[in-house]
């Protein structure tokens, strides 16, 4: 696993999103900012490298089929 492929938590990324976890959440059910990988039982947290593909372009992300 390379560093852009690390896994990060809500903190984190809310800090570098500047979204809210209302927000963050809507934004997941509807396709346009990237969903949680599951890590434990209880935890969860997304692939930085898909957290900086959406501040990339956060009007023109979707989530890609498959993934």
């Amino acid at each position: 696993m390379n560093n852009s492929d690390r896994i990060i938590r809500m903190k984190t990324v809310l800090a570098r999103t500047g979204l809210s976890r209302t927000t963050l959440y809507r934004k997941m059910s509807e396709g346009t900012f990237p969903r949680q990988v599951k890590i434990s039982v209880h935890g969860a947290g997304w692939r930085e490298s898909a957290v900086n593909r959406w501040i990339a372009d956060p009007a023109g992300y979707r989530e890609e089929l498959g993934v």
